[in-house]
């Protein structure tokens, strides 16, 4: 195998493979980037079983052939290399040699017998959206997921798709985030949890553009992103998701209307006394016109008041103020609608089309005041 690239597009395309590249595993082959110049394109693929990628590579295919390369060395020489021209050829041994300018570089190189390939999935059933709208669907979503793995289906997001809607939820058992889009057609009714892993590397991999389309399938334990030259394949997390809508409740006892930038900047400023990891909470106190929030922690006190748009009762209830910095810094309105029931009720931040609800669970601030 000869191949030659610039070495710009060789860094961007080792950059994606390796990102499905697995971290610890007993299959040394799992901790390679297949490079595939066995027809008239080359193509990277990695692959961790849970999560692969295929991408094609703009270069010179001078002798076919295919080799796969321990991922963690190929891309350290590859973003080392000066920036020109790079060759990579391989002997009857798999050896490979990686030339740019005056460097050389032999590396060993396995055979792509072994290798993982990705699942093939039946492609007649797409949902096609934009770069943009995924990628902001995916930051508006995902810091709601659990982090560890005692539940499984909280590490994930759900994608349910009714007619022409797209709804995104995730959860972590103290908040949940719903995002919800409309689609351009109608598509069959779907529910599946994409785990948070595979969205946050395809948010990195996303252009991010209006005009970039996205195209999605879905199989009974795969989903599947294709976009630019790039093919993202997914396993599902398995089981039923949560009963989200028994959740969600219109009823509410207070209203408030507030600018979002003003409150966000707020919370932000009561944060400067809580140590990280220190569960303080921020009691907020809600009454006719003003709205006075307020933090107690070793570090000192704070105390401020903001204008608000009040309907309804009076109430004092304490948040983790993490959670609602999270949700403020993906909203986008100006002004924003929170809904509250009493002091033990989860607040709702929506707006009226409901295209996002953050819930938040409050927490009991009268032992810590």
């Amino acid at each position: 195998m000869k191949l030659v690239f610039d070495k710009a597009d060789l860094v961007k395309s080792v950059g994606i493979a390796m990102k499905a590249v697995s971290g610890k595993t007993t299959m040394p082959i799992l901790e390679c980037i297949l490079i595939d110049a066995s027809s008239n394109v080359i193509k990277f693929t990695s692959n961790d079983m849970e999560l692969g990628i295929e991408t094609i590579v703009t270069g010179m295919i001078l002798e076919r052939g295919i080799v796969a390369l321990d991922a963690k060395i190929f891309s350290e020489i590859v973003r080392k290399l000066p920036d020109n021209q790079v060759t990579i050829e391989t002997d009857e041994n798999l050896v490979t040699t990686i030339t740019c300018e005056k460097a050389k570089f032999n590396i060993p190189g396995q055979s792509g017998e072994d290798f993982s390939y990705l699942p093939i999935l039946e492609t007649s059933d797409c949902v096609s959206i934009s770069q943009f709208t995924l990628k902001e669907l995916i930051r508006q979503t995902i810091f709601s997921i659990a982090a560890n793995e005692n539940n499984k289906l909280m590490t994930g997001e759900l994608f349910e798709i009714k007619d022409n809607t797209l709804r995104v939820v995730s959860l972590d058992g103290h908040r949940i985030a719903i995002r919800k889009i409309e689609l351009k057609d109608s598509y069959p009714d779907r529910k599946v949890v994409v785990p948070g892993k595979t969205l946050n590397e395809i948010s990195k991999i996303l252009s991010g553009e209006m005009d970039d389309q996205i195209d999605i399938y879905f199989s009974e334990n795969h989903i599947m992103f294709k976009f630019d030259d790039t093919m993202v394949v997914s396993r599902l997390i398995d089981g039923e998701y949560f009963r989200i809508d028994q959740m969600l409740s219109s009823d509410y006892e207070t209203k408030v209307t507030i600018n979002k930038k003003e409150f966000l900047s707020c919370i932000d400023r009561a944060t400067l006394l809580v140590k990280e990891g220190d569960k303080k909470p921020i009691i907020i106190d809600i009454q006719d016109g003003a709205m006075e929030l307020q933090i107690n922690s070793a570090m000192g006190s704070m105390k401020e008041e903001i204008d608000i748009n009040k309907e309804g009762k009076d109430i004092m209830i304490g948040f983790n103020p993490k959670f609602l910095i999270d949700a403020l810094r993906v909203i986008d309105d100006e002004e924003i609608s929170i809904y509250l029931v009493n002091p033990k009720a989860p607040c709702f931040i929506r707006n009226e089309e409901e295209s996002y609800i953050y819930l938040i669970l409050p927490v009991n601030f009268n032992s810590v005041r």
